[in-house]
């Protein structure tokens, strides 16, 4: 019975990891509320760790609330799911360096097909924020793990 248990947990983890796939690629890539529209797409793109992040919080009062935490706590948030949900498919990806790698390595791609694409931007400072959301999200799936085996067996 609990190997029927597990599985539906897994299936589930699928079906939302895919749903979150599909949202993430819309809003990295076709929400135009986030200037992702065809007219004037250019190369854009920061190579220097920290530039926009500092920038962000410098300018923070002229940006405005909203442009600050969609761009720092935004890119943060919206890899938390890839870290929190891709042990829960996988066994053998319950290693915090796989996380932590794997989501850098997907931050990377979505960050050069944006460059290549010219929507959006190449910016290393969104690779450190993705990075970290799916390393919050790894963390919050080990404590919940452990609180489940503890509660569990």
């Amino acid at each position: 019975m609990r190997k029927k248990s597990a599985d539906k947990i897994r299936f589930t983890g699928m079906f939302l990891f895919i749903l979150y796939l599909v949202v993430l690629v819309y809003f990295l890539f076709f929400a135009e509320a986030y200037g992702r529209t065809l007219g004037g797409r250019v190369y854009r793109y920061n190579l220097e760790p920290l530039k926009e992040i500092k920038r962000f919080w410098i300018y923070r009062e002229e940006l405005g609330l909203l442009s600050v935490l969609t761009n720092l706590v935004g890119n943060v948030v919206a890899f938390i799911p890839f870290g929190a949900i891709l042990p829960v498919i996988k066994k053998g990806m319950r290693r915090w360096y796989i996380i932590i790698l794997l989501s850098f390595e997907f931050s990377f791609i979505v960050e050069t097909i944006q460059l290549i694409s010219k929507v959006g931007s190449f910016d290393v400072d969104d690779l450190i924020l993705n990075t970290l959301g799916g390393t919050i999200g790894y963390l919050i799936f080990y404590f919940c793990n452990k609180l489940r085996r503890k509660l569990y067996g």
